[in-house]
């Protein structure tokens, strides 16, 4: 039986070297984002040969595909064997479109799989999000150029020296949108915490922007892969400060993802809103992800 432990700062070094064996581009495959998430969520992981293995869940358990190095097939009939032991179901999610065929070939009429519409990640061209050139970024080039001539603003990289300030705007941030009252951003705040909380841990990149010496806005994200930077957090007053929102995203990808060619925005977990919002940044692609379900 596999053995499952509940993720934990110490297991940084040894999941990043898992993950960048895989090179995946999908979201879910981030150290910091399963230590963020894990308490919202109760996620386990363990390790088998040189794969990283990852579930969360009550019945069904979902299960995280494979990464790393080594035999996904063997791995895959374990995690099928670990929720029989448990008397759980197994759902495997966050399966790319090349895992999908994967599975099929290796496990044939074993699945159901079914695509995860609000779970595809937002990819964009680098340079776009850096440039906003042509007629498609028009209005965000006019957000953004409004802020900067209105505002007295200032960049700064997230540093131990002001680290504390972003951890307060997310309190101030949270009683403005009623956190407490919903519990997808309940859920979300806690995630926000604790990736403040072990920042420098994570080895996490962020900035933020000032106005008039206030903190008005912050960014975190990390180098995913090898080709991509992904934003796991953003947060401005947009309302008190139009076009935060647009400067925060391009002063942040500016510094960090030049040399890269993709950026990955993650998910819109099926929030129409959000859908809209990163739509308008005019994607280069959706990553397609699908759950699998045992058949009967």
């Amino acid at each position: 039986m596999l053995s499952f432990h509940k993720i934990s700062i110490d297991d940084r070094d040894e999941i990043n070297r898992r993950l960048a064996l895989s090179d995946f581009r999908a979201a879910e495959y981030s150290f910091a984002n399963s230590f963020n998430w894990g308490l919202a969520f109760g996620i386990e992981i363990a390790y088998f040969d040189r794969l990283l293995l990852l579930r969360s869940g009550d019945n069904p358990k979902y299960y995280l595909y494979p990464s790393g190095a080594g035999d996904v097939e063997t791995a895959i009939q374990a995690i099928l064997d670990d929720a029989a032991e448990g008397g759980y179901t197994a759902c495997i999610r966050a399966i790319l479109p090349e895992q999908k065929a994967e599975m099929e070939q290796r496990f044939p009429y074993r699945f159901r799989f079914t695509p995860q519409r609000h779970s595809f990640d937002y990819i964009y061209h680098s340079e776009d999000l850096i440039r906003l050139a042509g007629k498609k970024y028009q209005a965000k080039r006019n957000h953004a150029a409004r802020f900067r001539k209105t505002f007295d603003w200032l960049y700064e990289p997230i540093t131990g020296a002001n680290l504390s300030e972003c951890v307060a705007m997310n309190k101030e941030w949270c009683r403005l949108y009623g956190c407490n009252d919903n519990l997808s951003l309940k859920a979300e705040t806690c995630a926000v915490q604790r990736a403040l909380l072990y920042f420098f841990e994570e080895e996490l990149l962020g900035g933020l922007l000032r106005v008039d010496g206030r903190v008005i806005a912050y960014t975190v994200g990390e180098r995913l892969n090898s080709d991509t930077l992904i934003v796991h957090i953003e947060k401005a007053f947009s309302e008190s400060f139009p076009g935060a929102y647009q400067v925060i995203n391009q002063e942040f990808v500016q510094r960090h993802a030049a040399g890269l060619p993709y950026v990955n925005r993650e998910d819109d977990t099926g929030d129409a809103g959000l859908r809209k919002a990163k739509l308008s940044y005019h994607p280069v692609f959706l990553l397609e992800k699908y759950l699998a379900e045992p058949l009967p």
